[in-house]
């Protein structure tokens, strides 16, 4: 497996235009078309503490705004669930797929583009999941919140209002995969540096000074005897909270998807290219 980095700002959401991008755990889009695994990043609106199945009736421009849904929890979700939702504004629609989160609940996540009202449907091969409808009003943005990170005039970023962005950017590996005292203690040194850019991995690596078996795996099973067909979503759910508390400190996230620093320990670096699509 070569290494492919994927940087994106962690405001993005749907991977339908250049500043958007969708999170996706092997599931398919309905009528078929295995989409490319990405991770899910987010901008101001923290994901539901709790499982709900109405979402807000507000959202901020360049917010998150969160479908959630019961589903089935037998079999395997992650093969076996097709499900994606149809946002609309007028003549203009954007289909994003949804991902199981685990313990019968699903999620479809959309970042706004345009202000307004906006309606959505869903589309599931599994009937709870099928036709489920609504809408919602997305207002101005707030404070800090000036959208994703975008390339500009070639060669500069800038944020999706116009502001520029000059990365001043570091490295932590695998900070995420570290104990949470370590972890803690990363974010209060990142809190008083000059960086607004951090570039880790989803996968933990191994090498001469980072020998530590993680707390959580990106998969269920164990090391070397992984499902990768299952997703572990408390991994997910754990690097996602991590990725919030950099949005917090304002800095973006730089985040490599796949690796081969594994040097046999986990079996990542031996994955097939499907495993790697999935």
């Amino acid at each position: 497996m070569t290494e492919n980095s994927f940087r994106h700002s962690f405001r993005t959401q749907h991977r339908l235009r250049p500043c958007e991008m969708t999170r996706g755990r092997r599931l398919r889009r309905p009528g078929g078309g295995v989409l490319r695994w990405t991770v899910l990043t987010v901008l101001l609106l923290l994901p539901a503490a709790v499982p709900q199945t109405r979402a807000a009736d507000t959202v901020e421009l360049w917010g998150m705004y969160e479908v959630v849904l019961r589903g089935p929890s037998q079999g395997n979700p992650f093969l076996d669930v097709h499900l994606a939702a149809r946002f609309a504004q007028g003549y203009e629609s954007i289909e994003v797929p949804g991902f199981y989160d685990g313990e019968g609940v699903y999620r479809i996540r959309f970042m706004p583009q345009k202000p307004g009202p906006w309606t959505y449907e869903t589309r599931s091969n599994v009937p709870e999941l099928n036709g489920k409808t609504g809408a919602f009003s997305v207002v101005k943005p707030s404070g800090a919140n000036h959208g994703p990170v975008c390339v500009t005039n070639r060669f500069h970023f800038a944020y999706a209002d116009g502001s520029p962005y000059r990365q001043v950017g570091t490295t932590c590996y695998v900070w995420t995969h570290q104990d949470e005292a370590l972890q803690e203690q990363t974010l209060k040194t990142l809190a008083t540096s000059p960086f607004n850019k951090i570039r880790f991995c989803v996968f933990p690596k191994r090498y001469a000074w980072n020998t530590n078996e993680p707390a959580l795996y990106p998969f269920e099973g164990s090391p070397r005897n992984f499902d990768t067909t299952r997703f572990n979503p408390k991994f997910f759910q754990h690097f996602e909270k991590r990725i919030l508390d950099l949005q917090r400190l304002g800095i973006e996230a730089d985040i490599i998807l796949l690796h081969p620093y594994d040097e046999g320990a986990w079996g990542f670096d031996r994955m097939t290219p499907l495993e790697d699509d999935r």
